[in-house]
């Protein structure tokens, strides 16, 4: 039993100190993308994210596929190989693995987007959305000035890990009530409010205020529950 145990466990950080190694070959910030991007007069982005997400918003100029597409090969048979190309997505999943694959097919340069599109948009980099946010700028910063502590959860449905911060929240609001306002803000339905907020750089992130000052602000979900008991006590 110890040796399964112990072959398990090798296993597992074999695969991944393989993964952070792939991450590492093809994922670059968001300025090392951008400047990349920028110097291409036509540059090979791939929103490597399903058709659904891609149609509600994407990068502009992007084009849309990935691994499981049906058309793949047919797909990349339309890039050029001597040429770099940009892929991304919700996060760093599909977009490194289809990177890596690119590479392996002989490209000269493949680029994931570190923390995808929630990085372009959350940092107001220019792309298309099929409809108007439902909250604007203006206001949010009035739930924000009416309102002594605010929760600000912005992710996307298509995140997972945004999906675990939901049931979170629901404990949250019920223990605080009304002395905790809640705003969830979802990249489906208000991308332009997260673009001028200019302080995404992955999904999910949260924000918490008091009296209109950011208490703390935390990319991913972490321990979110006890991080605002221990916020809230101290104020």
């Amino acid at each position: 039993m110890k040796n399964k145990i112990n072959i398990t466990t090798l296993i597992l950080l074999f695969t991944i100190v393989g993964f952070s190694q792939n991450k590492s070959t093809t994922t670059v910030s968001l300025d090392v993308y951008y400047s990349k991007i920028q110097a291409e007069k036509k540059p090979q982005i791939i929103d490597a994210r399903g058709a659904e997400e891609f149609a509600l918003n994407h990068i502009n100029g992007a084009v849309n596929f990935n691994l499981e597409s049906k058309d793949y090969a047919e797909q990349v048979a339309k890039l050029d190989k001597s040429r770099p190309v940009f892929t991304y997505s919700i996060g760093a999943g599909r977009s490194v693995w289809l990177a890596d694959d690119l590479l392996k097919k002989g490209f000269k340069e493949a680029y994931s987007l570190e923390g995808g599109i929630a990085n372009w948009i959350g940092n107001g980099k220019p792309f298309y959305a099929n409809s108007k946010s439902k909250l604007t700028l203006a206001e949010y910063n009035k739930i924000v000035a009416d309102n002594k502590t605010v929760l600000v959860d912005i992710g996307s449905k298509y995140c997972g890990a945004c999906i675990k911060v939901k049931p979170v929240l629901e404990t949250i609001r019920a223990q605080y009530g009304e002395n905790l306002k809640i705003v969830e803000i979802e990249l489906e339905t208000s991308p332009q409010v997260i673009a001028d907020l200019k302080t995404v750089k992955v999904f999910p992130t949260l924000i918490l205020y008091q009296n209109g000052k950011i208490v703390f602000k935390k990319d991913g979900l972490g321990d979110l529950k006890n991080d605002v008991d221990v916020a809230l006590a101290s104020k």
